[in-house]
This record gives C-alpha cells, structure tokens and sequence, in this order.
C-alpha cells in the first residue's frame, strides 16, 4: 500500500487534515511579527557611565579601564570597545550570535559589580546597561516640544511621563532620550564673596549634601491613634535653597543668597537639542528582537493621545521620523508580488492544462502550502520579512511540481480507460517515491545556507529553512490531498469535443514541441561543438567571478540619513550650536528633506552633534537616498569649520560603534603615542583612494587645554593636598552633583558651581581660595598653582579591546564595490609599513564581508 493509499479511500479525513492545515495557518499569518529582515543583530549591550567634570583621560583610566579588565573576561564576548568624553565613558559590548542577550546582560551586570571597588568613589550613580546597539537606527523618532514652557519642564514630562509610557508599550525595547534637559537645583556661588568671608567651595558643598534629605523617621503610636511622622527635609524647589544658612559669621547667619544664588536650571548645562528648527527633547525608540516592527510603532503612535491628556497643555509630542512607513511598503511590494506570483502560476498551470479541476487541484496545493508554512514560522519565532516572503514567492513555483506530477500520472491512466479512483490508487502508488525524491533535492539545494555561519547564515537561514518548509509541506499535500482528489473529480476528457480556442492552444504547443525537436536535433549534430560551448560558459562564469565587483549586502533606501557633525576641536559649546544650526539650516532646505531631528553634547565630544534625517516617501522625490548625500555634502562645504557625515541608514547594523560614515577601518595600538602619529598618516593615504568618499576618523586629540601645574613644596607649606585642589576646581568648574532631591514621579540633582560668567574666563582660578588646615586661613589658589591654555588634549579617548584605537570611517564612491575598496586600504596600509604593534582591522560591516568571502 503506498503514502496515498489512506488518503484517497478518507476522502472526509483528508479533506478535514487540509481544512485545519489552512485555518491554522490563516490564523497565525496576522500573527506573525513584520520586519524589514530577520532577527539577525549581534546581541549587543551598552554600559554607560558619567562623571560630571572628568576629562576624557580621567574617565577612559578611572571608569573604562576597570570596566573593560572585567567585560574582557565574559565568555562569548566578540567586540568591545569604549569611548571616553567630557563627564562620560560609553562601552559597547557585542557577543557572539548564538549568545542569549539575557544571560548575557547577567554577565554584564556582574562584571560591573566586581569592578566598583577599583571605580571612583565620587560617581553620582553606579554603571547601567542597555540591550541594545548603539548604531541602530530607531523605528521612531518623536518630539516633545513647547512654544512656551521652558525646556526643563519639558524634559521632566518627557521622560518622568511620556518615555515612561512608551517604554511599556508592547514591542518597545528601549526609549532613549535625546538632549536631555533634566530638572536641577544649581547653586551658584560668587568666588570673592565666599573668600571674604573665609568660606571655601568644599564647606559649602558638605552643607548642601546635608541641607535636603529623605530619611524614614518612624511614627508615634499612642494608646488611641498612631502619628506618621513627616516634616520639611526636602528643599523641591530653588527658592528655599537661597535660605539656607552656610556658616555663622560674627554671629550672623550667612545665607546661599548673600554668596550666590540657587535656580532652577538643567542637570548639565552642555546639552541641547532640536527638531525642525524647534527646541525640544528626542524620544529615540527601539524596538525588542522580533517583535513586529509595524505593529510596535502603530501602538506608540496610538498611545499619543491619550498621552498628551497627562502633560501640560501647552507641551506637544509630535512625529518626527517614521521608520516604519518604508518597512510597511516593502512589505506590501513582496506581498504583492507573492499574490502576482500565485496568479501567474495557476494561469500557466490552466492555459496548459485547459481543464478546470486539472487547474484546480494542482492549485489548491498553493495556499495549503503558503499557510501551512506561516503556521510552522510561527512555531519558530520566524518574521513576514523581505527575504521570508521572497522565499515563499520563490517557493511557489516548486509547490505546484508535485502536484502536477501526481496529476499527470493518475490521468494517464485515466486515459488508458482506468476508473478514476483506481487510477488515483496506482498513479500515486508509482510516483509516490519521485514526489518523495523530487522534494528532497530541492531541499538539499539550501543545505548549504542551512549549514553557513556568521551573519550570513543568520540571514539567509530563515530564507532557507522557509523554502524547504514549504517544500515540505507541499509535498504532503501532493500525495494526500492531489490524488483524493484526482479520484473524486478527474474524468477522462480524451474524446470530449473542444472549442476554437482550445485547439488553437493545442496547434501553438504543437509548433514549440516542433521548434523543440529542431534544436535537439541541431545540437546532437553537433556534439563536439556544443561541450566546447558547456566549457565555454563555465570558464566564463569562473572569470566573471573573480573579476565582479563584491560586496556585503546591496545599499538600501530606507527614507532616512543618519550622521555626525563635526565643528573645530578648539570649539565652545555655544559657538558649536551656532555652527549645528547653520549646517541643519543646508540640510532642512533640501527639496527631498522631510523632517530632521539633531542633538549635542551627552555622551558625545563637545564638537559632535548626532543628526537623524527623514526623507520624503520614494515617490514623492526624485532623488535616491546616496544622491541626496552627495548633493548635501557640496552644499554643506560652503559652511566654514563645519560639516556633517551623512550615511544611509540600513536594516542590517554590524557592529556596535556610531561612526561618521558607514565603513570602518580600525588602528589599535598599546602605545597611544605612537598611534597618534601613524593614524593620520594612514587617514591621508585613505583620502587619496579613489574609491572612497568622506573618509573620516574618530580621533580627537587636538582640544584646547587649560593645564595646571601644583606646586607641591609651596601648597605642603599651607597642608594643602592635592584632593582638596581637585575638589576646589570640581565645585567650581564641575557641574558637581551634591546631592538629590526626589519626589513621587523622579529624583533630581542639586549642582554646585560658581557663577556661570566667571566659568567662562580661564583668570577666575586666580579668585579661587581654598582654605589652609594648618592656619585656617583663606589661600589664593594661584599661590600654588599655575596655569596654562597653549597645550592641547584629548575630546575623546577610544579603546578598542582595551587597547587605545583609531576608527577610520569612510563611505563607497558611486558606483566602487566593498570589495575593492577593502582591497586598496589593504595595500595601502602594507605600503605604509607601520610598526608591527599597531594592529589595523575591517569593522562592522566591512569585517561581516571578509567574513562571508571565508
């Protein structure tokens, strides 16, 4: 008895199995989750630390080196690098593909644990981690804005409530917020007022610590009622801080207000952002691995209004970049080729067949196979994505063959005057095992996909495994359903009269089977000339492919630009907004420019700004995402001491590391020195490659400087060290956060400073007094200490496996490959003959194309 035996004599059974085949899988395709492509990111963490006040030399040796001795050690750990700025240390950690990013946050969390004895003690808060890639690109970027309110209030709706409700939103993974503006207390205190009284910064500083608390104080319970004890520890608001008594002098209380002044202001002044010409605070939203990215954003954007109800009336939240509106069209376009696909093929199938239930039953075996396949992506955690679908589409094509197969045979046997359930009995008894054998061919065809590692078998795994699924399932349907139904519906049709249209099919057929013949014949005449012709072709396909360009994955329009501006490392932070609002000005004019988003400052260097640009939809501009970079970048080199590095944003992201451009080439050194020198060196030889564009590194070393010698000998004379010089210099130039303040939505910052006017003139360190513990007396700090502004210093410190580094970014000229251009630095850098400590390596995605060459 064959497989089909069963089947056709169940004709109910059968007919029941496919039903609940088909409304298993006509119920789990709106379940299964949207994307651009499948899961395949790097399980990727970002440790974040900050230090307000610490140089990025501090913040690289006292916070980064602990923290990368310790992630160093986490097995399964591919990539880790660190960069250091003023006031913050960013490490990014990436592990391996197969890596549960879950555990591996446990590691991470552990490893931070074990390394907050050798980190400074002054942090404001320990270490915390992110699941996710700093590099990707969000699927929304939103706007809380006001005409009125000042940005500090609208920070604290943005993030105590709006974030907040987002980040419950299911398929959120992360809301990051952009130029946060973070509701403070700042203390500012007059330098010369203070040393006339004989009070130094550190006294003032250890009042504040004390003067605002939250501390339980228990209750009185009486024989009757129970008293809860609460009184006014906590200072909310600036105004009583202006109150508070600081020291005791000739018997009169010397309040903040007689020194200085207390206001309301942002917890760091050096962060800024805008959208659209408008200030405001960014909601940068991720979404979690697999869940459906369409889906996620129509939730967020849902949840809008009932948001706005919960802040002030006058604060907007508005969308700036929508990342899903080309995700869904993609979507939509291989739907929609899939569903042009079925058509086509059901017609072939009739036009040569021109039988309504031979068309019929190979053509049930199509949407059998296409749901039966969701139902099984949806047990596997698989996405409707753009290499999915094409799978399905492609797989359309083999779904039919076996069903036509079993068709063809049961009907000759029809013919040969054979009832048709006797027919449907014996045909699918002899080609049971080729529709077996048929199928497993075109599996093994993907066994090489299945069996591929790295990124590119992550990619292409799900493509695979969907086709083979389908052809599976096709198979089952062809040698239980096809011949059931070939025994309760065909009939033999042999000496059936047929129409006109009909016989003028069969007549065309007829002369392509004739045309066939000819060119059989032609070529068994001539035998040896036709090997020679095999040989031929594959010598040329060998050739073709030495000598065809290569790269990683084609380049995607995906509607938005993403990049980093760049303004003279000497900059101040003031002149730097300036120069961000002249270069988004260029960028906001361009016709194909729909929206823009930008921020400064945070874990960023001083002179960097982030830009994320939406573009209009594809058919409503004319340009390409590449062009409108291109047209850009010339019209941005007319701004003076400034530019901005524009790439395209793309669906796959390797790597961990935000650079200029979208290729990376990284120098790493044990000796900074030495990579100082050669890594502009090997940046010129770069710019000279014709293959490149925009070809920029990450080194930062050439920041104006204020340098202080301490004299040791004279400060001793007064028992003055040096923690208490630094402390000095902390209070004063620092944004020192003392202490914190909370209420029922967040917790907040009180910072300690001296007058924002004097932190902008390098002579006020000649008006700051500390105060001697031999004599108690008030000491000039420029008694002992003794300054410079001529050297230069680090903006921002990178460490690339604990090692410092050098990221070289560039973009691909029009029209060059990934593969030449990898090419050219190579020898470039072979050239060059740099010393063999210096270690030069492909990253991101330029190391995921060698990769996929092995």
């Amino acid at each position: 008895m064959s497989i089909s035996a069963p089947f056709i004599q169940r004709p109910i059974a059968t007919s029941l199995l496919m039903a609940g085949i088909f409304l298993v899988g006509l119920v789990t395709f709106p379940l299964l989750p949207v994307a651009p492509l499948p899961q395949v990111d790097f399980p990727t963490i970002q440790v974040t630390a900050n230090l307000p006040g610490a140089s990025p030399e501090t913040m690289a040796s006292s916070v980064a080196q602990p923290l990368e001795y310790q992630f160093g050690q986490i097995p399964g750990v591919t990539q880790l690098t660190s960069t250091s700025v003023l006031n913050n240390t960013t490490i990014v950690v990436q592990f391996d593909l197969d890596r549960n990013i879950d555990a591996a946050a446990a590691d991470i969390q552990s490893a931070i644990d074990a390394a907050a004895g050798q980190l400074p003690k002054n942090l404001p808060s320990p270490p915390y981690y992110k699941k996710v890639n700093p590099a990707d690109s969000p699927i929304l970027v939103m706007a809380v804005q006001s005409d009125v309110l000042p940005t500090i209030e609208v920070d604290d709706a943005a993030e105590s409530i709006v974030a907040q409700q987002v980040s419950r939103v299911p398929g959120v993974g992360i809301v990051t917020i952009g130029g946060q503006q973070k509701p403070a207390v700042r203390v500012q205190v007059d330098p010369a007022k203070i040393a006339a009284l004989g009070i130094q910064l550190e006294d003032i500083a250890n009042v504040i610590s004390a003067a605002t608390v939250d501390a339980p104080k228990g209750s009185v319970n009486g024989p009757e009622h129970s008293f809860t004890i609460y009184d006014n520890d906590q200072l909310l608001k600036a105004a009583p801080w202006n109150d508070i008594i600081v020291a005791y002098k000739n018997g009169a209380p010397v309040r903040i207000r007689d020194i200085g002044v207390a206001v309301d202001g942002p917890e760091n002044s050096l962060i800024t952002a805008w959208q659209n010409g408008h200030n405001g605070v960014l909601l940068l939203i991720n979404k979690q691995p697999g869940a459906n990215v369409i889906e996620t954003a129509d939730r967020v954007k849902a949840l809008i209004p009932h948001m706005q109800t919960q802040i002030p009336a006058s604060i907007q939240i508005k969308q700036v970049i929508d990342r899903t509106i080309t995700i869904a069209a993609s979507v939509r376009d291989v739907e929609f080729t899939l569903m042009l696909t079925i058509a086509l093929v059901v017609m072939v199938i009739f036009l040569f067949l021109r039988n309504l239930w031979a068309t019929i039953i190979p053509g049930v075996t199509v949407p059998l196979a296409l749901f039966g396949t969701a139902a099984l992506m949806y047990v596997l955690g698989y996405s409707l994505d753009n290499l999915s679908l094409m799978g399905l589409t492609i797989a359309v094509g083999f779904v039919v063959d076996d069903a036509i197969v079993m068709l063809e045979n049961i009907y000759r046997h029809i013919e040969a005057g054979m009832a048709p359930r006797e027919a449907a009995l014996k045909g699918a008894g002899e080609i049971g095992f080729t529709i077996v054998s048929i199928s497993l061919s075109l599996v093994a065809v993907f066994i090489p996909l299945l069996m591929m590692g790295g990124i590119i078998g992550r990619l292409f795994r799900e493509f695979a495994i969907t086709v083979t699924m389908t052809i599976a399932v096709s198979a089952f349907v062809s040698l239980t359903l096809s011949p059931m139904m070939c025994a309760l519906f065909l009939r033999d049709e042999k000496h059936a009269r047929h129409g006109r249209l009909y016989l003028t099919i069969e007549r065309g057929f007829d002369k392509m089977l004739e045309g066939y013949t000819h060119g059989l014949d032609f070529v068994l005449r001539h035998q040896r000339a036709t090997l020679l012709t095999f040989i031929a072709t594959v010598i040329t396909a060998g050739l073709l492919y030495v000598y065809v360009p290569k790269g990683f994955f084609p380049q995607q329009d995906i509607g938005i630009l993403q990049g980093l501006s760049d303004g003279p490392q000497d900059i101040s932070f003031e002149k730097m907004v300036t120069l961000q609002h002249k270069l988004l000005d260029v960028v906001s004019a361009d016709p194909d420019v729909d929206a823009y988003a930008t921020g400064l400052g945070g874990w960023r260097p001083l002179n960097t700004g982030f830009v994320i640009v939406g573009l209009k939809p594809r058919d409503e501009r004319k340009s390409t995402a590449d062009e409108i970079i291109t047209r850009l970048r010339n019209k941005m080199a007319e701004v003076p001491n400034g530019t901005i590095f524009l790439q395209a944003a793309q669906d796959i992201t390797v790597g961990g590391r935000t650079t200029r451009t979208q290729y990376q080439y990284t120098l790493q050194d044990p000796d900074l020195d030495e990579l100082n020198e050669w890594a502009p060196k090997m940046l010129e030889r770069m710019k000279k490659i014709p293959q490149l564009r925009d070809v920029a590194s990450d080194q930062q070393n050439n920041g104006t400087t204020l340098s202080l010698v301490i004299d040791r000998d004279q400060a001793a004379r007064f028992g003055i060290q040096p923690s208490l010089i630094d402390a000095t210099l902390y209070d004063a130039f620092g944004q020192r956060e003392v202490t914190q303040y909370f209420t029922q939505l967040n917790s907040y910052h009180v910072v300690l400073e001296i007058t924002p006017s004097l932190q902008a003139d390098p002579n006020t360190l000649n008006k700051l007094y500390v105060k001697s513990p031999t004599t108690g007396q008030q000491v000039p700090l420029s008694t002992f200490v003794h300054y410079d502004t001529h050297h230069v210093g680090y903006l921002s410190v990178a460490h690339q496996g604990q090692f410092p580094a050098v990221t070289l970014s560039f973009n691909l000229a029009p029209g060059a490959a990934l593969g030449d251009a990898v090419d050219a630095i190579e020898r470039e850098a072979a050239q060059m003959r740099m010393p063999g400590s210096i270690q030069g390596t492909f990253q991101g995605t330029a190391q995921a194309f060698q990769d996929s060459l092995k």
